[in-house]
């Protein structure tokens, strides 16, 4: 019997090259970055919410890619909304220009409990300094988990970067989402099982 064909063979990618970020989407409004979409529940969301608002999504899993950019189409943000399947820790070196983004989401990033794993931890140094460099002055960057350990963590480590600085009036946590109402599964699940929630809201200091 002939293998089956793969539906997730040929995923959305972005260009080999150097990538200019505002050229990918439709539009002149707020451009938005999500690392790790998954399932897409927050950037469908939010482009639903945001009619001007421009988004691209970076989703490792081939799988997710390919449903979230269909369904974004699907529901005509296409020109405006788009997932592609990447590793954001290779794909964002390639992306600018500089001072590009007003804002990044990384959404309860996956924790990789097993030592083999930590090498695909998201909130890492490289990782970080990347969006500091396509972030405007004054842009945000908003993280969130449900794991206790993880949020002290990425909190350390984004407040190590010299530049970020907490977005909040006594640090970089806040007990509410800002950003309306566009929530991932996981989110949601959390508020409605009234389990913590963690979330580290930062803004780039002017260059």
């Amino acid at each position: 019997m002939p293998p089956r064909d793969d539906p997730y063979a040929n995923p959305p990618r972005l260009p080999e090259d150097e990538v200019e970020l505002p050229s990918l989407l439709k539009g002149d409004g707020p451009l938005e970055l999500e690392i790790g979409p998954g399932r897409g529940a927050f950037i469908i969301e939010r482009a639903a919410e945001c009619a001007d608002h421009r988004l691209v999504g970076l989703e490792i899993r081939r799988k997710y890619a390919c449903l979230v950019d269909a369904k974004l189409a699907e529901l005509g943000f296409g020109a405006r909304a788009r997932v592609f399947s990447e590793d954001a820790r290779l794909a964002l070196p390639r992306m600018g220009p500089e001072g590009c983004l007003d804002r990044a989401f990384i959404l309860f990033p996956d924790p990789w409990w097993k030592k083999k794993h930590r090498k695909r931890l998201v909130v890492v140094d490289p990782v970080i300094a990347e969006v500091g460099r396509l972030l405007r002055d004054d842009g945000e960057l908003f993280v969130v988990t449900d794991v206790p350990e993880r949020a002290e963590q990425y909190e350390a480590r984004l407040s190590a970067a010299p530049f970020l600085a907490p977005a909040g009036t006594e640090g970089p946590r806040i007990d509410y989402n800002p950003f309306g109402t566009a929530r991932t599964n996981r989110e949601k699940h959390a508020e409605n099982d009234g389990l913590p929630v963690y979330r580290l809201l930062y803004r780039r200091r002017s260059r």
